[in-house]
C-alpha cells in the first residue's frame, strides 16, 4: 500500500510574486480613492471655516451697522522717519475675532498703535485655525515676513483667506490706488449692507489664496514669486514705507483664480481647479479656474449693474 504524501504544499516563487503583484495593484487603485476621500473631507472643512467667517461678518454688521474695513490706515506723525507709513493696519479679521469668539486674541491687540508696533507682537504672532484652509499646507505654521533683519523678526501669522477689494487693471489696482475699490473691503472703507446695490447674492466676499508659490511660466510677477497673506492686517514694509501692502488681506479679479501669469493680489487655492468664496449673503460657493473673466469681475463689483450669468 502506498502512503500519502504528509508534507504541507507552501507556496512557489512564481505564487507569492503573483499574489505580491495582485496587492500592489490593488494598493495602488485605492490609494487615489482614499486621497480624494481626504482632499473631499479637507475642502468641506474650508468650507465651513468660511461659513464662520461669513456669520462673523454678518454678526459684526448687525452690532455696527456696517461691515469691518478692509483694513485700517492713517500717516504718521509730521516729520516722523515713517511719516508716509501706515502706522494702523488691522485688517478685517482682527474686527471680526470677537465674533469668531476669540475674545482672547482681541485682547491681545493694540488697535492705539501700529501694527508692526512690539505691541503687537505677541497678537499678529498667533496662528488661527478658522483662517487657515486645511489644504492649505503653505499657510498653516507659517508667517509672512516684513523685517529678517531684526531680532525677533518682523513677521505675522498666514491665513488662507482674503476679502474682495473688486475688479482692477494695471493702473488701478488696491496697491496703486487703494481707495478706488468697487468691491466691498478698501482701505477704511465702511460700507453698509445698502450699498451693495448688486445684490448679496450676486457679491463676493472673501475667497481662497494659500501662501505658496504664484501660477507663472516667468521668474517673478509684480516683484514676488509666492503669495502673502495673513489675517490681522497689511503691513508697510520698510523698505517701501507708502505701500500698504494691501494684497496681504484682500484681493482683486484682474485674474481669476489660479491663472498663470497673475500676481500677488490675484487668488490661488489649494484645490485642484477651483477656488471656493463666501458671498455677501453667506453662501459658499466653489469657482472654477475658467470663470469668464467679465463675470468674475462682475461678482466682484457691489454696484456695477451687471446682469451676472450662471457661473
Amino acid at each position: 500500500m502506498r502512503k500519502k504524501n504528509s508534507q504541507n504544499r507552501g507556496f512557489t516563487l512564481v505564487e507569492l510574486l503573483v499574489v505580491i503583484a495582485i496587492i500592489g495593484i490593488l494598493v495602488g487603485l485605492m490609494l487615489p480613492a482614499v486621497q480624494a476621500a481626504r482632499e473631499a473631507a479637507r475642502r468641506m472643512s474650508c468650507q465651513n471655516n468660511l461659513s464662520q467667517l461669513s456669520l462673523a461678518l454678518h454678526n459684526y454688521e448687525s452690532t455696527f451697522r456696517r461691515f469691518p474695513s478692509g483694513y485700517l490706515h492713517k500717516y504718521g506723525p509730521t516729520g516722523s522717519p515713517e511719516e508716509t507709513a501706515n502706522h494702523m493696519g488691522l485688517a478685517w479679521g482682527a474686527a471680526m475675532l470677537p465674533q469668531l469668539e476669540q475674545s482672547s486674541v482681541a485682547q491681545r491687540v493694540d488697535y492705539d498703535r501700529p501694527l508692526w508696533d512690539d505691541a503687537n507682537r505677541e497678537a499678529r504672532d498667533i496662528s488661527l485655525p478658522v483662517f487657515l484652509c486645511p489644504s492649505d499646507t503653505y499657510s498653516d505654521a507659517a508667517f509672512v515676513y516684513r523685517d529678517d533683519s531684526i531680532t525677533p523678526a518682523e513677521r505675522y501669522a498666514a491665513a488662507s483667506y482674503a476679502a474682495n477689494w473688486g475688479p482692477a487693471t494695471p493702473q488701478v489696482n488696491l496697491d496703486a490706488t487703494p481707495l478706488a475699490s468697487e468691491g466691498v473691503f478698501f482701505r477704511n472703507s465702511r460700507l453698509r449692507v445698502s450699498a451693495i446695490l448688486d445684490g448679496l447674492a450676486n457679491t463676493l466676499a472673501f475667497g481662497e489664496r494659500h501662501n505658496g508659490p504664484i501660477p507663472q511660466s516667468r521668474s517673478t510677477a509684480g516683484g514676488h514669486t509666492v503669495f502673502e497673506n495673513s489675517w490681522i492686517g497689511a503691513v508697510r514694509d520698510v523698505d517701501e514705507l507708502d505701500d500698504d501692502h494691501a494684497h496681504m488681506v484682500l484681493f482683486e479679479t484682474q485674474y481669476r483664480p489660479n491663472q498663470i501669469d497673475g500676481d500677488d493680489k490675484g487668488l490661488a487655492a489649494p484645490h485642484t481647479g477651483l477656488c471656493q468664496f463666501t458671498l455677501c449673503d453667506g453662501s459658499v460657493r466653489a469657482i472654477t479656474e475658467h470663470i469668464d473673466a467679465k463675470v468674475y469681475d462682475a461678482l466682484a463689483t457691489r454696484n456695477g449693474k451687471e446682469v451676472v450669468e450662471d457661473y
